[in-house]
């Protein structure tokens, strides 16, 4: 019996040439789309829906800007997993700056962010919850929380990459298809009730939120905004999740470790290009997706949402969801939609546990617990963290039982973990990436678009809590 092979291994007899084929290339993609699995829940049906709702269309830019700058942040770690074979809190923890113990400032900081990106996922657990008590009123949504927070360990817990890919491309795919069938519906339906002409779904509403309107920095509303663009998009834990799924793909085993002479410099170059080319498809290709889920969800809260009054929260947040469906295809649509939530929002409890308790045991690793490079220790970590996890996200829900403020607290903190994800994009793009694999002019200035833009999103954020402001 063949040995498994270990993906965090840079065996040299591993090595491959990338596929050149297209169908061949398809094969390879797949660790974006773990990641679309993440965000198209919490971000896509609460934040985003949430946003559009209060909003209206005058602010479709912002969640547009928000999908499509972020990415080259994305590449940028790519390109330095794949080139190095680092892990995230490897990466991070070799940055340079002050040291506490064996981690350095980018790995405490994480630590102390994450307390509210658990809290976001608690909130989405108990809006998985609430759904299902909807389905069967019998069973209340407190017990929910813990079925399906024991039932999504167990995946986590025996799940290979190749599981947690599989099932994260098949529940996205089943809600990707109801979301569209609503957004027509709504589109068809014109200035009928509930909508109004300053609600209902016509080019000329959808066109005005592509300019940008200065209501957006007052009041509550740039809150909102600022949640909306930590958490839509691909956030800052989402990219450092995304080297866990690169390395297990077996992107950077088969790239093979950089050669120490200029000699053999050229071929690796060759190689490694190759296969980062195969990343730039597989991460454009989640992009597409989910700024279509993305820009699908802003519309339907901006018209039906915004038209029954807004998002609930609490006990009335996925009824008030539900309105997406039932106000278009009526009151027959509700289990539809509960179907479909459940679906969106389950698969995103998987791909973040899967990342998180790959993330944390890395993080650990790199404070000298574990050694995150010895598969039968990683391996025994992650176990371990898939249970729990998931029960700090039941003592969170308990607490706060608003799951929409959830969401949002967790999106603001990914908008401040974006800013650790800067300095490190940075530091990647300018002094770790080999020059044999430099980019063309347009991917720098993507790459530099995407740092402004996030820049100015901190800016902002500190702004609005200024006794000015």
């Amino acid at each position: 019996m063949n040995t498994p092979v270990d993906p965090y291994s840079r065996d040299s007899s591993l090595v491959a040439p990338p596929p050149t084929g297209f169908l061949a290339k398809m094969r390879y993609l797949g660790p974006g789309l773990i990641l679309s699995a993440s965000i198209v829940g919490s971000g896509e049906l609460i934040a985003t829906t949430k946003f559009g709702s209060e909003a209206g269309f005058v602010c479709l830019w912002v969640i547009i800007i928000s999908c499509l700058v972020k990415v080259a942040l994305q590449l940028e770690y790519g390109r330095h997993t794949i080139s190095s074979g680092q892990t995230t809190m490897e990466s991070l923890n070799n940055l340079p700056g002050p040291r506490f113990g064996k981690g350095n400032w980018a790995v405490w900081s994480w630590i102390g962010l994450m307390p509210f990106k658990l809290l976001q996922v608690g909130g989405i657990l108990g809006a998985v919850a609430l759904a299902s008590e909807m389905v069967i009123p019998g069973i209340s949504a407190s017990v929910w929380v813990f079925i399906w927070a024991f039932l999504v360990s167990l995946l986590v817990f025996g799940g290979k990459y190749s599981l947690i890919e599989k099932t994260s491309i098949v529940l996205i795919g089943l809600f990707t298809i109801l979301i569209f069938f609503a957004l027509a519906k709504v589109f068809m339906i014109g200035n009928a009730a509930p909508l109004t002409e300053g609600t209902a779904l016509t080019l000329d509403n959808m066109s005005s939120g592509l300019t940008f309107n200065p209501s957006i920095l007052k009041g509550a509303l740039l809150g909102v905004a600022i949640g909306a663009f930590g958490i839509t998009g691909v956030g800052g834990d989402e990219i450092m999740h995304y080297n866990y799924w690169l390395l297990e793909k077996g992107y950077a085993t088969k790239t093979g470790s950089r050669p120490k002479s200029a000699k053999d410099e050229k071929e690796w170059a060759e190689r490694t290009n190759g296969w980062l080319r195969i990343m730039y498809m597989d991460a454009i290709l989640s992009m597409v997706v989910y700024t279509v889920m993305t820009i699908a969800f802003y519309l339907l809260g901006a018209s039906i949402l915004r038209a029954n009054g807004g998002l609930g929260d609490g006990e009335q947040l996925i009824p008030t969801l539900s309105a997406m469906f039932t106000s278009t295809f009526g009151q027959g649509a509700k289990g539809v939609f509960l179907l479909g939530a459940f679906v969106v929002l389950f698969s995103t409890l998987l791909a973040t546990l899967a990342a998180l308790s790959r993330t944390f045991a890395d993080c650990f690793s790199s404070l000298g617990f574990l050694d995150y490079r010895d598969q039968a220790q990683r391996e025994k970590w992650i176990a371990r963290l898939s249970f729990i996890i998931p029960v700090i996200w039941i003592v969170a829900y308990f607490l706060f039982e608003e799951p929409a403020a959830m969401v949002i607290m967790g999106g603001v903190a990914t908008s401040v973990m974006l800013l650790i994800v800067v300095i490190a994009g940075i530091h990647f793009h300018r002094k770790t990436i080999p020059k044999s694999l430099d980019t063309g002019m347009g991917y720098k200035i993507w790459f530099w678009l995407s740092i402004i833009a996030i820049l100015s999103l901190a800016l902002l954020s500190v702004w609005r809590f200024l006794p000015f402001s």
